[in-house]
């Protein structure tokens, strides 16, 4: 290609990127001056970016550009003149040729010569249509607007996209923000960084603390010393003594001050880097976040479209568009909140006659409001349709075999409205190119499932559908409560939880295998976390259980904890992927204090539960201190420098039951061995100071420690690792690549067998 050729691609691309900024800011002028034609600031709008693209057709060469961009500019400005009044045919016609100049700047498939064999007999149509409409004239016909019809998705460019037309464009172009294209991964990983930076930041404070205590113990030793030298005031004591005692009091006084000095520059320190790593993590966290009209974009005009289509006047109203929302969830949320808007479109709003007979305005409006509400993110959908019809979906319920008659004749309104979220559920007889294959609301509560959200139907009398979504503000970040299991702190995310309770003992009701006890008048069955997680049951003698009710419908069930630890917003940190799946654990985190916490997997939790109701096996809730009878436990010492793989193996094998010290490299684990007797030692090979096979060796060397086994495990999976390993006295030689929960366990149960002797 010639430099000639590079300079006009170049070109080309940005009337693209033109074309689609401001063929957003005719679609929203163009929607609004269908409700209002006499909007003078939208009329201003249209007619400016319709000129700007005229004037940028021309540039680059797109003589069918100019043209379609011409007439659409006669058009708005024969409006501003008063000489003419917009109506629906007009409007029609206008976002019409806003979609072909954005076919002109993305040709259709990247096909470069639409444009000589189709585009420009579109284009010479389009502008015959218009021009007629302008005149007063029956105008020929031109092929409709496709309403499932998406922009082309511009091409990514490190340059800020073109400011809006209209008075306020010089405001904006001022403002305009500097765009730099960066990877998500990379951001994400910064994310992580900043959030540890805030964690490593409060482990000055408790180091202040020492430096505090050290400076009291000086200030006892000067009056002791004063005290000293007073005593030997008045005796006939060497004046070497007294002399080296003042020398010695004079030092002391010194480093004293000294360190009052130095503790006065930390604390200022302390407080200045606790205060920079906030906004550090504060910052990346924002940079995660954009406001909900990004993903917004275009909705309003398929709204307007899928309405002209089924023969229906309807606009869409956007509440709280500026909205922050975690880039994560808005790229999640756009298939589904186009599918409940479609829906309220194609169920929800009637048509215009049948509008006007019922006594509400021929236009009907779906609202679609975003909000924050307790540290989550609301998103409310409604339409003032006339809702489903409760009969009809009862008795579609009954023909697709889903209840039978008697059962549906008593399900309550809010029961009934469950089944439309339902896989492969539609009250259509009939399908058609919107809707009727039962495709669509189930796959709408997945996706709010899987990031940690919730889905609410229900239904007014005489009014429309409303749809309520609860989604996490970011995946990077979960609000949580936390709790203590067995002596170790996990976290349940705060929205799944329905409600944390204390619950009387004598409350709890025992049923054969189940338990229960009562909760906002319906049974909710009980089971001890240490029990899901395989942890040993802690005694307790209180009158109260602490239990943490989680689920949605029919599936609630109480988690009872040892003690409730209060609300955190923890960092979510992603589990290695060579661990695999653990089973209840979603992730990890770090609380502020240092202290690592499992996140729960509620979804799995609740599958965990399922499974021990349905085999009978659930345990009766805290017995009391009486009934735990003193039990040996064996003990494993784990020495790994990478905290997540040392936490995890802690946490798995301390959920059979073995009692577990942990090591952070091999020079800190040969000190803990020389101190305390285990049953086994599991360690790594590569880590400072010295590495796992010079721990072995040092193990087989020592006579008490010649017997104790050791397993290694280690990302190092070739051949000559694993004799290393064996050669140097291992016991077990396992993998990392190929490590997971089961593994480990069966391991160290062939070494050492069972938790409990």
């Amino acid at each position: 290609m010639n430099p000639e050729q590079l300079r006009d691609a170049s070109l080309l691309e940005l009337f693209a990127l033109e074309a689609d900024s401001q063929a957003e800011v005719l679609n929203i002028g163009l929607l609004a001056l269908e409700r209002d034609p006499t909007a003078a600031e939208q009329l201003e709008a249209c007619m400016r970016a319709a000129h700007s693209l005229k004037g940028a057709a021309r540039i680059v060469g797109l003589d069918g550009g100019v043209q379609v961009a011409h007439v659409m500019e006669d058009c708005l400005v024969a409006a501003q003149g008063g000489g003419l009044r917009l109506g629906a045919a007009h409007i029609d016609a206008l976002l019409q040729g806003t979609d072909l100049l954005q076919r002109i700047g993305h040709p259709p498939a990247g096909d470069p010569a639409w444009y000589e064999r189709q585009g420009e007999a579109e284009i010479g149509a389009f502008a015959a249509h218009l021009n007629a409409l302008i005149d007063g004239l029956e105008p020929p016909p031109i092929a409709p607007a496709v309403p499932d019809a998406a922009p082309p998705e511009a091409p990514a460019a490190d340059v800020p996209p073109a400011p809006a037309a209209g008075p306020a464009a010089g405001a904006q172009a001022d403002a305009q923000e500097r765009m730099l294209r960066v990877n998500a991964d990379a951001l994400d990983q910064l994310l992580a960084m900043s959030g540890e930076a805030m964690v490593e930041s409060h482990w000055l404070h408790p180091f202040g603390k020492s430096m505090q205590q050290a400076r009291r113990q000086q200030m006892r030793a000067l009056q002791a010393m004063d005290t000293l030298r007073d005593a030997l005031a008045g005796a006939a004591a060497d004046p070497h003594a007294q002399a080296a005692l003042a020398e010695a009091r004079r030092l002391l006084e010194d480093s004293h001050q000294h360190l009052s000095q130095r503790l006065e520059e930390f604390d200022q320190y302390d407080h200045r880097a606790g205060r920079l790593a906030r906004r550090l993590y504060d910052t990346a966290l924002a940079c995660r976040m954009r406001p909900l009209s990004d993903g917004l974009a275009g909705y309003a005009r398929m709204v307007r479209d899928l309405g002209r289509a089924l023969g229906k006047h309807v606009h869409l109203e956007l509440v709280g568009a500026g909205t922050q929302v975690d880039r994560d969830i808005l790229e999640a949320l756009d298939a589904p909140l186009a599918h409940l808007l479609r829906n309220a479109v194609d169920h929800g709003i009637e048509a215009p006659d049948v509008r006007v007979a019922s006594g509400k305005a021929s236009e009907g409006c779906v609202t679609l409001q975003a909000r924050h509400n307790a540290g989550r993110l609301v998103i409310e959908i409604a339409d003032d349709g006339a809702g489903v019809d409760i009969d009809l979906l009862r008795h579609a319920i009954v023909r697709r075999r889903l209840a039978s008659e008697e059962t549906a004749t008593k399900l309550s309104q809010a029961e009934l409205l469950e089944f439309l979220l339902l896989p492969g559920f539609s009250m259509r007889e009939t399908v058609s190119e919107v809707s009727g294959r039962g495709v669509g609301l189930d796959a709408v509560q997945e996706m709010v499932r899987q990031v940690r959200g919730s889905l609410r139907v229900t239904q007014q009398p005489g009014q429309g559908l409303h749809f309520l979504l609860e989604l996490p503000l970011t995946l990077s970040v979960v609000r949580t409560l936390l709790v203590e299991v067995a002596g170790e702190a996990y976290a349940f995310p705060l929205g799944r939880v329905v409600r944390a309770a204390a619950v009387r003992r004598e409350e709890i009701e025992q049923t054969e295998n189940h338990q229960h006890f009562r909760h906002e008048g319906r049974a909710v069955g009980l089971v001890s976390a240490a029990q899901v997680l395989q942890r040993p049951e802690s005694p307790h003698q209180d009158d109260h259980v602490p239990v943490v009710i989680i689920g949605e419908q029919e599936r609630v069930y109480g988690i009872a904890v040892d003690r409730m630890l209060g609300e955190r917003l923890l960092v979510v940190q992603p589990l290695a992927q060579a661990l695999g799946k653990i089973k209840d654990i979603a992730a990890g985190s770090l609380t502020d204090d240092g202290t690592p916490v499992l996140i729960f997997d509620v979804e799995d939790m609740i599958r965990s539960v399922e499974k021990l109701v349905s085999e009978g096996r659930i345990e009766r809730v805290r017995h009391g201190a009486a009934a735990a009878a003193p039990v040996r436990r064996k003990r494993v010492l784990v020495v790994d420098d990478s905290l997540t793989v040392r936490e995890l193996e802690r946490k798995l094998l301390a959920g059979r039951g073995y009692d577990v010290a942990v090591a952070v490299d091999g020079m800190d684990g040969w000190n803990v061995l020389r101190a305390e007797p285990f049953d086994l030692v599991i360690t790594d090979i590569d880590m400072p100071r010295m590495d796992g096979i010079e721990l072995v060796g040092l193990i087989r060397q020592e006579p008490r420690m010649h017997q104790l086994p050791v397993m290694v495990v280690s990302y190092k999976d070739r051949e000559q690792d694993r004799e290393r390993g064996l050669q140097a006295g291992a016991d077990y030689y396992l993998a990392k690549g190929s490590f997971h929960d089961a593994a480990l366990l069966d391991a160290v149960q062939d070494l050492i067998g069972e938790a409990r002797t």
